[in-house]
């Protein structure tokens, strides 16, 4: 009879591995709020954005909310907000099976690889997962200026990014720290309009040293490269605040034992992301 159970392969700890693993892979992630939960059905509120200013009367445009006369009653101000319920999802998979064999005389590196590119898959999905709902949930949404991003003349960049990150100012949220997510591909076109097209007129950009897929800084944005984005659609989230994710279980690994045949390794994580405010982030199509 198989045996399973969470155990050490060659002294090695599958499980601890594993979480170190997914740390290491999550990208999107770590842009969310991260909670538990204790029920596979989610039940949460989203909350319409901006500030109160009360219900006002047929032609006045002044909030009712200011220079009140004494002794008036004060309008009432109040949070709409929107019932909803999401299901955790599951994500699972198994390595092949390992020999006893193998086991016995393969080097740990070996296991080590095993453990990492199958945590690597059930992580690199839940990644798809985030971004797939952050790009079709966020509420403020535009077309890119002019002809898009390749185009050195009608294209700007800088001002898709402006105009909205200043709609979801005037949802009041803090704009000062937003993370920008885009394909590779997309990537390029960025820095070859910044550095090739407009290198002249923004110094900065065409001396700027750029790190391994990401460009640390431009504007209020950390630029965050993935090949898990959508190429000609840039997606800009407030980190921590546009969205959360669920855990309903955390990454897990065991080993499952068929004895003296061999064993294998299995990785699973249950959760669900749920975008509470969609007015913190928007997005550019077209780019």
């Amino acid at each position: 009879m198989v045996e399973t159970g969470q155990q050490n392969i060659r002294g090695l700890d599958v499980d601890k591995i594993a979480k170190g693993f997914a740390d290491e892979q999550n990208v999107f992630k770590k842009f969310l709020t991260v909670t538990n939960t204790s029920a596979r059905e989610i039940r949460w509120y989203q909350k319409t954005a901006g500030f109160l200013t009360g219900v006002t009367t047929s032609g006045v445009t002044a909030s009712p909310i200011a220079n009140r006369s004494q002794l008036a009653l004060p309008t009432v101000i109040q949070v709409n907000w929107t019932r909803l319920s999401s299901t955790v999802r599951e994500y699972i998979a198994d390595s092949p099976w390992i020999s006893e064999q193998d086991l016995s005389d393969s080097d740990p590196d070996i296991l080590l690889s095993t453990i990492r590119d199958v945590t690597r898959g059930v992580e690199n999905q839940v990644d798809i997962r985030i971004y797939d709902v952050l790009s079709g949930s966020l509420a403020q949404s535009g077309n890119a200026a002019g002809t898009g991003w390749f185009d050195g003349t009608n294209g700007s960049p800088v001002l898709d990014l402006l105009s909205g990150s200043a709609n979801v100012r005037d949802n009041g949220y803090d704009i000062s720290n937003m993370v920008l997510l885009i394909h590779p591909l997309d990537y390029k076109k960025l820095l070859n309009h910044l550095i090739i097209q407009r290198g002249s007129s923004i110094p900065s950009f065409s001396s700027a040293k750029v790190e391994t897929g990401v460009l640390l800084r431009l504007l209020n944005f950390d630029v965050v490269v993935s090949d898990n984005c959508t190429s000609t659609l840039a997606v800009a989230v407030i980190p921590q605040r546009a969205a959360t994710w669920k855990t309903f279980t955390p990454v897990q690994a065991w080993t499952i034992a068929d004895p003296g045949i061999g064993r294998k390794i299995r990785v699973k994580e249950e959760g669900e992301i749920l975008v509470t405010d969609v007015n913190a982030g928007f997005t550019v199509r077209g780019i």
